[in-house]
């Protein structure tokens, strides 16, 4: 008997170290430093064989067109605390109440396998004092993640469905370069959770539901309007859903608009990439750069008709420093991004001075 007990114990033991500290438990928010060390201090998920799986009160979410990092592949969760929702807003990140918690994980494939490599895992913590970025690094033996405040760059390697190798070093943004795309007027916001981004179906544990629905219907969002009501962007890679032209500004507006806006990063070039700024004019038709960087001999942001004469598609072919777009979080090339974009501006009618 005794030496069934001990066995039931030492079983026990085996199982949960086989899933790190990531335990199905309640979580455990923080509005204010110290931030745990450690990423299972937050009891967002439970880990199980590389799979992040949400614990009760998490809600996992998607974006109908998402920022390119790298190809890596993201898995996004939203916690609030109980009793709280957010505020619904037609444009802009919805209202999140204190103590809210997005969470981001990215990672890569394995070849020859179907696990995934975590990289890494961003909190947006909705503190007491604002909003506060947080990176979490996951360790080799993808047990747990460590706070780190300047990460170093982790080398990834695979190959993709298509056959392409890939190899680099992923570069992991520091704690202040997070605020370079999340600072608008000097404020620190979310970018993703939006309502035309997260109008799109997801299929949960218990069925396929419209996101802005199934938040509303759990209780984290209030004043959802009339389905027919709310925005939604195009997905940028279905030509089937949307036209070349709206794929291409849903693109924009979530690779490029977080810094080029009014009170953005780059607001001082004049470029605004809201998909809520419909005049090209501001997209950069026919205007001469005002920023720092090297752009060869192009002269206009974009130039209808001559894709390769845009200093856009020039800047999104770079990989340089001070030259490429978007300027952090990407040290490929997204080769589909591009194409959409070259197709988009050789369909624009017009000429520019000189060209």
């Amino acid at each position: 008997m005794r030496w069934a007990r001990s066995l039931g114990v030492l079983l026990l033991v085996i199982a949960l170290a086989s899933c790190g500290r990531f335990l199905d438990r309640s979580v455990q928010t923080r509005t204010a430093k110290p931030f745990p060390k450690q990423l299972s201090a937050w009891r967002l998920f439970t880990l199980r064989a590389g799979n992040l799986k949400p614990n009760k009160g998490v809600v996992p979410y998607d974006l109908n067109t998402p920022l390119f990092s790298d190809y890596a592949g993201k898995y996004r969760f939203v916690w609030m605390p109980p009793g709280t929702a957010a505020q619904y807003r037609d444009d802009g990140p919805f209202d999140f109440p204190t103590g809210t918690v997005l969470a981001k994980t990215f990672a890569f494939p394995v070849d020859g396998s179907s696990a995934q490599r975590l990289i890494e895992t961003r909190l947006l913590v909705h503190a007491s004092s604002g909003w506060t970025p947080l990176l979490y690094i996951w360790d080799n033996n993808q047990r747990d993640a460590t706070l780190q405040l300047v990460p170093d760059p982790v080398p990834v390697k695979w190959t993709d469905a298509a056959g392409r190798r890939h190899e680099f070093n992923y570069v992991i943004p520091n704690l202040n370069e997070c605020h370079e795309c999340h600072d608008n007027q000097k404020i620190f916001l979310p970018i993703g959770p939006k309502a035309r981004n997260l109008n799109k179906d997801y299929a949960y544990a218990e069925g396929s539901e419209n996101q802005l629905a199934h938040w509303t219907r759990v209780g984290y969002l209030q004043g959802l309007p009339a389905p027919e009501a709310r925005p939604k962007a195009a997905k940028w890679d279905d030509p089937t859903t949307a036209s070349l032209a709206d794929r291409a500004a849903a693109y924009l507006d979530n690779n490029c608009a977080h810094c080029h806006q009014p009170g953005g990063q780059a607001g001082y070039t004049g470029v605004d990439f809201r998909l809520t700024q419909t005049e090209i004019a501001h997209q950069g038709l026919c205007k001469s750069p005002n920023s720092a960087g090297e752009v060869g001999s192009l002269r206009y942001d974009l130039v209808p008709g001559r894709p390769d004469e845009s200093i856009l598609i020039y800047r999104l072919e770079s990989t340089a420093p001070k030259t490429s777009m978007p300027a952090l979080s990407r040290d490929v090339v997204h080769v589909e991004g591009v194409k959409l974009l070259k197709e988009w501006i050789a369909s624009l009618p017009g000429s520019c001075p000189g060209n």
